[in-house]
């Protein structure tokens, strides 16, 4: 033992690995200050010869062979108290300088000499979704007459890889249920489940031919998005009528509007050519975000809200984290803080349309629509404003004298006097040349978004640290350089806004682009199957999980962008595969050796979505009102949960239409600093980011308000109440009540615990057992 120990001792250490220690800990520290995008002090660290060279004091920062002379250990060792580095956050550790150190004494190898960045100099470029997919062969299967379409043969080929098989296929009432569930999410109607003749793909195309997989579909997007009706913090005020960008939503995925289109459309709706109302609705993607209406730092404040809409725009579009990139270069992605203020460039021109802390909305329509309804509102503003100083001069008005005068000064009246003023003003002529004027050009509808009111954008400044009060050199706007081997121009000619927009989203929407195709048909895949080919749906960079199956994402991404970005054409793709078809049961030694499901040999078993299990009970209730679109309502909210709020009387609306208040749980308001209770345990997502998949949790809370909270028994009533008026009798009523909540039959044994049940216990009872059945709650 002694001599092993001794030999151990006299090995030579292992040579500092540049690209793996030495790099990321000058990009973590200091690449901010010396890097590409800014050189404090002439002095550049991410390039050999400059670092050789040093800065503004002649001093090497790096010198070969000698760390006592090398200013960048003087600097972050803290030997000279003039000189600290890094100048804010964490210093370095001892571990971290004693490496420098060594590399430093080692001869400071730097594998590329040039500086230049290359996967052989980061390997992170060579990451696969940094490169555009290709559309690979389809693998070769024993078994093919279990491939229905290309997606079972990948997935088979690993399964026979292991020696192992598919679990079988769902029962007809499973699979039947669980398809209405995913694509409409409501349960199949009587009607619907003895009409059914076993023509699964027709099955498919109908329900996606119906309004309801809009609505089921459009809440999957607004959770990517961070979607709410109010903008949080203290006041959550209430964002006018944001409720028409889920409309948007809505009806773009019933028409399967293309996704490239989509994207287009929400980014920089208001840009494109013949822009139309839908357009600039679809625009509100950019403002849905919180919003501090009395922030403690306008200038912060005014970055946040860039970042908000860069950190959603690089999650739901690109599956990129590239908001970690605001203070310093990416620590794990080869992403710089130049990509990331040169998409804050982008956004820059726009503006939050407002007065004070007041939001406003906007008239929506084409722009020569617009501009003929400003003029108007100027028109009619002039001659408003000519009548009141003429009526004023004219000493009739009842205002007295000193309030006149303040007003004929200041051009300023209190509310009160303003409320007399227009009350006088209502009976002169001008409001009949008003009249006329609105009637030439009407009213136009309204909607909520940000504007660009420019062509010109202020400069974009890199944050030092990424803080607004220190502002850096100036950024252009570009695009993450990993994915581009040039980038877009940036060059649009228009005179109402940069196009800065407009160009960004042409770019993510095209097939150049290595990232959204892939994102897109792996977020798709995840709303199927509970977990994507790539489980961490906003992240595909080097820190994102590992794809299960890299040849079928990428398979899909390419068939998808040649079937010209349609979602229906790839929901019917995957509806119509055995994979998608496959029994949640399946063999316990597979779920020994892969208890995750990874390799995909069974469907997974997960619960539905809150807004799923709220809208089945009111469709089994038959209290489902099915009106589609329009302004949020108000559900019921327990008392308990208002005596919260500061203002409990005003921050809700009353309980007092429960047909209106049955709608649909996408129209529910989404209310940021007050969520439905029921919806709350049931882990509807956080509102304030881009969402990538909701938890799943399982606490008591959730069985409590299940069984006790006032809306199931409120839909166990009117469940019972519909039983006793289709059907005559306990053994009738209770498999009605199975055929509706769980679209199939009780068996032997169900049937003679729930008769004996009803003997002793309430109709009411039971249905509300059976709303709080597992099989109810949970996808088939």
């Amino acid at each position: 033992m002694r001599w092993i120990i001794l030999s151990l001792s006299l090995m030579p250490l292992a040579a500092v690995d540049f690209e793996r220690e030495v790099r990321p800990l000058l990009a973590r520290n200091c690449f901010a200050c010396h890097g590409p995008a800014l050189q404090k002090s002439h002095l550049r660290l991410d390039r050999r010869a400059d670092a050789l060279k040093g800065g503004e004091s002649g001093i090497p920062a790096i010198a070969p062979g000698k760390s006592s002379a090398s200013l960048i250990i003087r600097s972050v060792s803290g030997t000279d108290a003039k000189l600290v580095m890094p100048p804010a956050g964490p210093r370095l550790t001892a571990a971290e300088i004693a490496m420098l150190k060594e590399w430093i004494d080692a001869g400071a190898v730097w594998p590329d000499a040039t500086g230049a960045v290359s996967e052989k100099s980061d390997p992170r470029l060579a990451h696969w979704a940094f490169h555009a997919p290709r559309l690979p062969a389809l693998p070769p299967v024993r078994d093919r007459a279990w491939v229905r379409n290309p997606i079972d043969a990948f997935v088979l080929s690993k399964l026979e890889v292991k020696g192992w098989r598919p679990a079988a296929r769902a029962s007809d009432s499973d699979l039947l249920r669980r398809m209405y569930l995913n694509m409409t999410g409501l349960p199949p109607t009587l009607e619907e489940q003895d009409s059914f003749r076993g023509d699964w793909d027709a099955l498919a195309q109908s329900l996606l031919s119906r309004r309801e997989y809009g609505e089921r579909w459009a809440r999957h997007w607004l959770d990517v998005v961070r979607y709410g009706d109010t903008n949080g913090y203290e006041r959550d005020a209430i964002k006018p009528v944001a409720w028409k960008y889920r409309d948007y939503v809505i009806q773009a995925l019933n028409d399967d509007k293309p996704f490239d289109r989509f994207i287009v459309e929400q980014l920089a709706g208001d840009e494109l050519p013949g822009s139309s109302a839908e357009t600039l609705l679809a625009t509100g993607y950019s403002r849905l975000g919180p919003w501090d209406d009395e922030p403690a730092d306008p200038a912060e404040d005014r970055f946040d809200q860039l970042d908000d809409i860069l950190n959603t725009t690089s999650q739901a579009f690109l599956g990129l984290t590239l908001a970690c990139a605001r203070c310093h270069n990416h620590k794990f992605e080869p992403l710089t803080t130049k990509d990331y203020y040169g998409m804050i460039a982008v956004f820059n021109g726009l503006e939050r349309p407002r007065n004070g802390r007041t939001e406003l909305d906007r008239p929506i329509g084409s722009w020569p629509e617009i501009d003929r309804f400003n003029a108007r509102e100027k028109q009619i503003g002039e001659l408003r404003e000519a009548a009141k100083l003429q009526w004023l001069q004219s000493g009739k008005s009842a205002l007295p004298a000193e309030t006149v005068a303040a007003y004929l000064q200041t051009k300023k009246l209190p509310k009160d006097s303003l409320k007399t003023l227009d009350a006088e003003l209502a009976g002169l002529p001008v409001e009949a040349e008003v009249a006329r004027l609105k009637q030439e050009t009407p009213d136009l509808p309204r909607g909520y978004f940000m504007e660009e009111r420019s062509a010109t954008v202020k400069p974009t400044h890199i944050l030092i640290r990424g803080k607004a009060s220190s502002p850096g050199p100036e950024a252009g706007p570009s695009v993450p350089a990993v994915l581009v081997k040039a980038q877009p121009p940036f060059q649009f000619t228009g005179t109402r806004t940069s196009g800065r927009r407009l160009e960004l989203a042409q770019w993510i929407a095209s097939r150049d682009n290595p990232l959204t195709a892939r994102v897109i048909v792996n977020r798709v895949w995840q709303w199927h199957f509970g977990d994507g080919l790539v489980r961490t749906a906003n992240d595909f960079g080097v820190m994102g999980d590992k794809p299960s199956h890299e040849e079928l994402i990428d398979w899909l991404a390419v068939w998808f962008m040649d079937n010209g970005w349609s979602l229906k054409k790839l929901h019917a793709l995957i509806l119509g595969s055995n994979t998608y078809r496959m029994a949640k049961t399946g063999n316990a030694g597979y779920a020994a050796a892969d208890p995750e499901n990874r390799l995909l040999w069974r469907m997974p078993y997960r619960r539905l979505e809150a807004e799923v299990i709220l809208d089945s009970a009111l469709a089994v209730s038959m209290h489902l009102n099915r009106k589609l679109y329009g302004e949020f309502v108000y559900p019921k909210m327990q008392k308990e949960a208002l005596e919260g709020s500061s203002d409990p009387d005003k921050i809700w609306a009353p309980f007092d239409d429960e047909n209106k208040a049955s709608r649909r749980a996408i129209y529910y308001i989404v209310k940021r600093s007050l969520m439905v209770p029921l919806m709350e345990v049931l882990d509807v997502c956080d509102t304030t980011r881009p969402a990538a998949k909701r938890q799943t949790t399982s606490v008591a809370t959730q069985a409590l308000q299940l069984f006790n909270g006032d809306f199931i028994n409120r839909q166990a009533r009117h469940f019972a109440e519909r039983l006793r008026r289709e059907a005559s009798g306990a053994s009738a009523q209770m498999e009605l009540a199975y055929r509706l909540a769980l679209a199939r039959r009780p068996n032997a044994e169900e049937r003679d615990a729930m008769l004996s049940f009803l003997k002793t216990g309430s109709l009411e009872e039971m249905c509300r057992v059976i709303l709080n059945l597992n099989e109810f709650v949970y996808a088939n």
